[in-house]
């Protein structure tokens, strides 16, 4: 059985080859083999986004950040991902939690 690395960079290659889904099926497939694996969590919040699948893409970034609390980049990204759902949906929680990951960056980032 092909362990969460290998698996990811499957996904990783399905995902450049435009086969969205079955990436994100792959990465999926990583978190079953390693649940605390962040990269799958980042990259499966990014491409569920892509694929209007907002509230499982919000799930995945939000737990990047529990594994990686002390990583600016981690608040960051799902920052970046609350403002993409926010501009599809337009519904304001999505915005806010945008804001609020954006200053935990920003806490984390000052040291």
């Amino acid at each position: 059985m092909p362990d969460a690395v290998q698996l990811y960079d499957e996904a990783d290659a399905l995902k450049e080859q435009g086969k969205l889904e079955e990436a994100i099926e792959k990465l999926k497939q990583a978190l079953t083999v390693d649940e605390t694996y962040a990269l799958a969590h980042s990259a499966l919040g990014i491409l569920l986004q892509k694929q209007g699948h907002h509230d499982e893409a919000i799930q995945h970034v939000q737990r990047v950040c529990e594994l990686e609390p002390e990583d600016p980049f981690s608040f960051t990204s799902m920052s970046v991902i609350c403002q993409r759902v926010f501009a599809s949906t337009q519904d304001t929680k999505y915005i806010q939690l945008a804001e609020e990951a954006m200053e935990r960056s920003r806490q984390l980032s000052q040291g």
